[in-house]
């Protein structure tokens, strides 16, 4: 079989074989598929990617804004907060940001530091030890604060 050079090459590059015959306007299923056969290149489905981590998918999901602001635009829980679903789990998008940002699981709930309506940023959040810390901290400079 002659196998044409543009899609051999565009399939060793790991398009689906809709996406090649869209490019290359030929047939998928007598010249594209029929070369992945012929090569041994396994078939890769059409469409977007999966998220290789949830932080892939929390990076596809996010807008920046000014002053490092990062809106999120994708999906939210039943009580609004960002959220996303990868491998099965329901995870926020604020213990994404943080695992980002400190490289460790957060503690606690996790909170925005900034009042950004949406803002995920993961220079943005913090979790427990980091309120404790900071709050001891406030105390250590300037004293019990009285309400």
């Amino acid at each position: 079989m002659q196998i044409r050079v543009d899609v051999a090459e565009l399939l060793r590059a790991g398009l689906s074989d809709k996406a090649i015959a869209s490019e290359l306007g030929v047939d998928a299923k007598k010249t594209v598929r029929r070369a992945r056969i012929a090569l041994g290149i396994a078939p890769v489905p059409s469409g977007k990617r999966p998220a290789g981590s949830p932080e892939d998918l929390f990076w596809r999901r996010v807008q920046p804004a000014e002053d490092g602001h990062l809106i999120w635009t994708g999906s939210r829980s039943s009580f609004g907060t960002p959220a996303l679903r990868h491998g099965g789990k329901n995870l926020t998008a604020l213990r994404i940001a943080f695992r980002i940002k400190h490289h460790r699981e957060p503690e606690g709930h996790v909170t925005p530091t900034c009042d950004r309506d949406g803002c995920v940023a993961p220079a943005h959040t913090q979790d427990r030890r980091i309120r404790e810390r900071t709050n001891t901290l406030f105390t250590a400079i300037f004293g019990e604060v009285s309400a």
